[in-house]
């Protein structure tokens, strides 16, 4: 599966780990969950791990685009680890789409970019 996905802390944190090259089809189980989960609990804290992920086709990009436009607000912290300068330019493109607090961990990093997105 190329994305994996689960809620924590009751749901208010929401865990996905993007895995090989993505496809326009395996972003309707990610928006489903995102919306059920942003509908229970309002702004959710995610947790985007990125350390095994490729890239998108074609058709996955124009998706996650369409994602971002849609749920951005939707989230009240986002942190992101990877280990490629282009996974970390995501992050820092993301920061003036959204008003949550946007952070970038290496992949060394995951311990605390979970106790960042999870913490006060």
């Amino acid at each position: 599966m190329p994305i994996e996905m689960r809620d924590q802390n009751g749901g208010k944190v929401f865990d996905v780990k993007l895995i090989g090259r993505l496809q326009k089809e395996d972003y309707r189980p990610l928006v489903i969950e995102f919306s059920r989960l942003a509908k229970a609990h309002g702004k959710l804290r995610v947790l985007l791990d990125m350390t095994r992920f490729e890239g998108w086709d074609a058709g996955a990009l124009w998706q996650e685009i369409k994602f971002d436009a849609k749920h951005l607000n939707e989230m009240e912290r986002l942190a992101v680890i990877g280990d490629t300068r282009w996974q970390q330019a995501i992050a820092s493109f993301a920061k003036p789409f959204t008003p949550a607090e946007v952070r970038y961990f290496a992949a060394g990093e995951a311990e605390q970019a979970a106790a960042w997105v999870n913490g006060g």
